[in-house]
């Protein structure tokens, strides 16, 4: 079976029920009305832009319309399309709509820059674009220098003049099924992840593996149609969009939040009744410091239906946990771990019924498998460091146009995920370090070559390394070590606006002076860095900006 098929199916059983529900909120009506008042506002004023909710019959057909607007244009199967665009009510129809027509879905990260959008829609050999107005501004310096990209559809209000207006177009296609049979074997997507320099990579992933992956979530999570899913992560990450699978094979509701405050994230799961939420560790961190400090009181929201708190994209502190259980003694508790060419969350599962166990991520998933090897690929005795290695239905194809560095990372049927781990004698996995020196801050990747590059730019900097350093509510920060030229003098004032230029997620959130070490071959010492600065003892962040 093929996703697509699930929609259709939705679509006929449970047709005029809601299935998606987009909740923008604001500072402005945190100060208008309480929850009980907004509640009364909902239900006599359906159109308020707070709230945008869609039937899973109005899914489908969105999605049918937006294939047959796509096959209206010629393409075959197999074209590229890219998805550049904030969580929205149109996200998952377009997503779906490219599916259906045949089409190759590639969701692009909303973090990206101008370049990195150029790079990636020509690493991917993109030829259709469709893009969101909070992207007008990155999209400007490049489009028409975009050789591949044959159209770009725009999503939204004030169109720019390169791009059609995608939402006018779709009215005039047909909302019936497009005449394309699928096959589980059928390229279906492009993930972008990136390797030791930094630079994105296109990691190809079929129907098979796409449906795979909401069998895994469903048996992981237990969704019934009764359950209510709050999707707070960006759609374009494997993560979210996997974890959303398991409403999509129960034919259950779920809410996708555009805000992570803890108000807002509280307020929805009251408002809409919602039992299942995925959250990162910083915001776990958050809702738990506001209710702690008396700037959240619990008594103003309804929780009670809640059943599920998870979390994934980074490691967890079992602190964290035993702090939430504390709070919310009632909620199951779980963990998944994954990447993106294993289909996102789910090789690895905690389970809920092993919250004994808090502090690894688990054991191998529904339908996977997973191995702890040395460097010639021979398990390792149990209780030792090795890499982990995992082997199920949702491993990638390859990464696109790159044979090399597929055949660095898929050995015959399994996946050399680059993450350093030991197995209990119970056989559940903790992560120990990374292979590769990829910083997690907040469930984002930050990746030091590219921050140490910039830096070097800089006239006043002779050498920098960029490492990670424990945070209590991001997990890892990113610090820079620099070494100045000779006879320069130089403030963290200095470096932190000439970071301005970086994006904010990527600029160093502590600023070290110091040599920076090196081996007798050139290469910068992090461990040593490491040792000196996170041994024993968490950092504290220093918020630039």
């Amino acid at each position: 079976m093929v996703i697509t098929q699930l929609l259709e199916r939705n679509a006929r059983l449970y047709g005029n029920e809601v299935c998606l529900v987009e909740i923008n909120p604001s500072e402005e009506r945190d100060n208008a009305v309480t929850w009980r008042e907004y509640s009364l506002i909902q239900s006599t004023r359906p159109d308020e832009p707070y709230r945008r909710e869609m039937s899973w019959k109005g899914f489908d057909r969105r999605a049918n319309r937006f294939a047959n607007l796509l096959l209206s244009r010629g393409l075959e199967r197999g074209t590229k399309v890219g998805i550049l665009l904030m969580n929205c009510l149109e996200w998952l129809p377009i997503y779906f709509g490219i599916l259906k027509a045949g089409c190759v879905a590639v969701p692009l990260n909303f973090r990206y820059s101008s370049e990195e959008i150029r790079y990636c829609l020509d690493l991917a050999d993109v030829e259709v674009l469709v893009f969101g107005p909070e992207f007008v501004g990155r999209m400007d310096p490049i489009a028409s220098s975009l050789d591949r990209v044959k159209t770009m559809f725009f999503v939204g209000k004030d169109k720019p003049a390169y791009a059609e207006d995608c939402c006018r177009l779709v009215n005039f296609c047909s909302s019936s099924a497009p005449p394309v049979a699928l096959e589980e074997e059928d390229v279906a997507a492009i993930y972008f992840s990136s390797g030791t320099t930094g630079f994105p990579k296109a990691i190809l992933h079929n129907h098979r593996g796409l449906y795979s992956a909401c069998l895994t979530e469903q048996h992981h999570h237990g969704q019934t149609r009764e359950d209510v899913f709050l999707c707070i992560p960006p759609l374009y990450h494997t993560g979210a969009k996997m974890h959303w699978f398991g409403s999509l094979l129960s034919g259950s509701k779920a809410v996708l939040l555009r805000g992570v405050k803890p108000q807002w994230i509280l307020r929805a799961i009251t408002e809409e009744k919602c039992t299942i939420v995925w959250l990162l560790v910083p915001w776990a961190q958050d809702i738990l410091d506001a209710i702690e400090s008396g700037k959240v009181d619990l008594d103003n929201f309804y929780l009670d239906q809640w059943r599920l708190m998870h979390i994934g994209a980074q490691p967890v502190p079992p602190s964290l946990i035993h702090r939430w259980k504390k709070i919310f003694p009632h909620h199951q508790y779980d963990t998944n771990y994954g990447l993106s060419e294993s289909l996102g969350p789910g090789c690895v599962h905690l389970g809920v019924e092993n919250i004994h166990k808090v502090g690894a991520i688990g054991k191998p998933g529904f339908q996977w498998e997973a191995r702890i090897v040395d460097d010639q690929g021979h398990d390792v005795p149990q209780g030792e460091v090795g890499e982990l290695a995992v082997k199920g239905p949702g491993v990638m194809l390859c990464y696109y146009k790159n044979p090399q560095a597929t055949d660095e990372i898929l050995k015959g049927d399994w996946l050399f995920t680059g993450d350093m781990a030991r197995m209990d004698e119970d056989g559940f996995i903790y992560l120990v370090d990374r292979k590769k020196d990829v910083i997690i801050s907040g469930g984002e990747n930050l990746y030091p070559v590219q921050i140490e590059d910039f830096l070097r730019s800089n006239d006043k900097i002779k050498d920098v390394a960029v490492i990670g350093l424990p945070d209590h509510r991001l997990g890892e920060i990113a610090a820079a070590v620099i070494e100045l030229k000779e006879g320069v003098t130089c403030t963290r004032e200095e470096i932190n606006d000439f970071c301005m230029e970086l994006p904010r997620y990527k600029r160093p959130r502590r600023i070290i002076f110091e040599k920076v070490p090196r081996n007798p071959t050139g290469k910068i010492e992090k461990p040593v860095l490491r040792e000196r600065y996170c041994h024993g003892r968490l950092v504290e962040a220093q918020i630039n900006g």
